[in-house]
């Protein structure tokens, strides 16, 4: 489903990205001004492995699914872009295929700017070419810190990395409890084990180990973080 504007909130998704607040007002103008907006219903495709790439794209709200299916069929998911968060400029940058599915998490809302406007934005802005190595120097620095995570940190210190992430991106406050914060992504555990390239089983453990430490609490609506400060000190753990 279009719609030609995004609301209030979506359009301050987009203005308070970190990458996107840092360029030049003129630059922002006009990546807004050939942009358009993309709604969709949760579960529905994106775009598709495979795909020539049509559109530089931003999340404004919601949640986009970045998956690859394994030999067997699974689908697997690897990462959620959050709002505020751009993707998609590799392939228009390489002229090669999208290399994984995109799904829409919950009702989702995108910012597209197609191919052929963003190339003419970057001859229009030199200063797009630096924010963009920028924005893929963050992306590699985050891809190494995983890597070296799976490798070194123990389950529940990535477990605890991740539901810090989840409540920093996602985070609601509790108006009952000041220092309690819900995680507004619904997911579900076998989603989340995914992410840590961990079993359900062993993810749902973890889980349970934090809520008897009163750390997290587990509901029927989801995640709440009843103690960040523990929750840090977990990802701390180093054996």
């Amino acid at each position: 489903m279009d719609d030609p504007i995004l609301t209030i909130d979506e359009r301050e998704a987009i203005n308070s990205g970190r990458w996107f607040s840092s360029l030049s007002p003129s630059l922002r103008h006009d990546i807004l001004r050939c942009a358009y907006v993309k709604r969709f219903k949760d579960g529905s495709l994106i775009c598709a492995r495979g795909d020539p790439p049509e559109d530089w794209i931003a999340c404004a709200k919601g949640a986009v699914r970045v998956s690859s299916t394994s030999i067997s069929g699974k689908q697997i998911t690897l990462t959620y872009v959050e709002p505020g968060i751009w993707f998609g400029d590799v392939s228009i940058f390489d002229g090669d295929r999208r290399t994984h599915d995109a799904y829409a998490h919950g009702e989702t809302t995108i910012l597209c700017v197609a191919k052929s406007d963003f190339k003419k934005i970057l001859a229009m802005h030199i200063e797009l070419y630096e924010a963009m190595l920028r924005l893929h120097a963050r992306r590699i620095r985050q891809l190494y810190g995983l890597v070296e995570d799976l490798n070194t940190l123990p389950l529940r210190a990535r477990l605890a990395k991740q539901l810090l992430h989840l409540v920093r991106s996602y985070g609601i406050s509790s108006l009952s409890h000041n220092d309690e914060m819900r995680i507004g992504l619904q997911l579900a555990q076998e989603e989340l084990a995914q992410l840590l390239g961990a079993s359900r089983q062993r993810v749902n453990q973890e889980l349970k180990a934090m809520e008897r430490d009163d750390i997290i609490r587990i509901e029927p609506g989801g995640l709440v973080v009843c103690d960040r400060p523990a929750l840090m000190r977990l990802t701390e753990l180093d054996n």
